[in-house]
């Protein structure tokens, strides 16, 4: 069995005789709550909300450089990663919006292409696309024209990178959900209804879920011993 396409159990995530798995997430621990200890008002965006905001995802970069097993596999996640980092700081400042969605739709492409096409498995590809359509049918009528097809398009990509990854399975399919979860929230409380805690929820997800992706790639023998 491949131990990284079925996702790890919580004691082979962290084995005791490779340590340097835990102390390489310590940075990515300390650095989600640096961001959640500052709390940047969202109406003061400068470059070091931005870096404060982006610190948690670089992190989780290091760690895949320090420990990931190297491989297709990892360059990808790295790539999603970095898309990622550059849409977090796109999304500091409203105006470039659309540039931060431009960005995660990368990060998802970098996702969908690290899960693969195989196996297909259609059946969850439905349930999927009912799901979106269902959240589209309550989201598009708020939505100003220009943006419709940005947000139809930014949906379809992490539609197929969900339907992916839960076909990927183990972390990297919860860490899919949890992203969607968060991009969901964001949506709502951008374009619908402002929601209570929406921030703390949609942060809280969207770190768990990088998270979540990251250790898919640790695979107990190959990870480096430096």
């Amino acid at each position: 069995m491949d131990a990284r396409k079925e996702g790890l159990p919580l004691k082979t995530l962290f084995p005791d005789q490779h340590p340097q798995v835990r102390r390489w997430l310590v940075p990515f621990i300390l650095a989600c709550s640096l961001y959640f200890l500052l709390w940047i008002p969202e109406d003061q965006p400068s470059w070091v909300s931005a870096l404060v905001k982006c610190q948690p995802i670089l992190c989780l970069l290091v760690f895949l450089w320090a420990v990931g097993p190297g491989g297709s596999y990892t360059w990808l996640l790295q790539g999603a990663l970095v898309c990622s980092a550059v849409g977090d700081a796109c999304l500091i400042w409203p105006e470039a919006f659309l540039y931060g969605m431009a960005a995660f739709s990368a990060a998802h492409l970098f996702y969908l292409w690290a899960f693969g096409l195989s196996p297909l498995k259609p059946g969850l590809l439905l349930f999927t696309i009912l799901a979106s359509l269902i959240y589209d049918i309550f989201l598009l009528p708020h939505l100003d024209l220009n943006m419709v097809l940005p947000v139809l398009a930014y949906g379809l990509i992490l539609n197929s990178m969900l339907w992916r990854s839960l076909v990927w399975g183990g972390s990297a399919g919860w860490g899919a959900v949890l992203f969607t979860v968060s991009d969901g929230v964001l949506a709502w409380n951008t374009f619908v209804h402002s929601l209570p805690f929406a921030r703390i929820v949609i942060m809280s997800t969207y770190y768990a879920a990088q998270l979540l992706f990251t250790l898919s790639a640790i695979r107990h023998p190959g990870l480096k011993t430096h």
